[in-house]
């Protein structure tokens, strides 16, 4: 599926339309800080990271054998590189915060 910047779709939740024009505001080469809530059992904490904007895609998941398409889900991932120059991605999800950096 390719990426549709002006449309930003979660597959079972809604994304803030703020936290989603942010996304699509975004330019290959900003600077961008993302944070997301991470839930391992009852504890929860943000996580954040900081790199250079690549571009918004779309990742096609789906269980490990063959079924209907409908089972498919298509996640939002923005793409970013980070100061050591790793390139990396995160799937955006409704508590994913996005901000572009001076």
């Amino acid at each position: 599926m390719s990426a549709d910047p002006t449309k930003i779709v979660l597959p079972t939740r809604r994304l803030d339309p703020a936290q989603a024009d942010v996304i699509r505001g975004l330019k290959p080469g900003d600077k961008i800080r993302v944070t997301q809530t991470v839930r391992v059992g009852a504890k929860k904490w943000d996580a954040t990271v900081e790199g250079e904007f690549r571009g918004v895609a779309y990742l096609e998941t789906g269980v490990t054998t063959e079924r209907v398409k409908e089972d498919d889900l298509v996640v939002p991932v923005v793409r970013f590189t980070k100061p050591n120059g790793e390139l990396s991605s995160i799937s955006v999800d409704e508590r994913t915060r996005v901000a572009k950096l001076p």
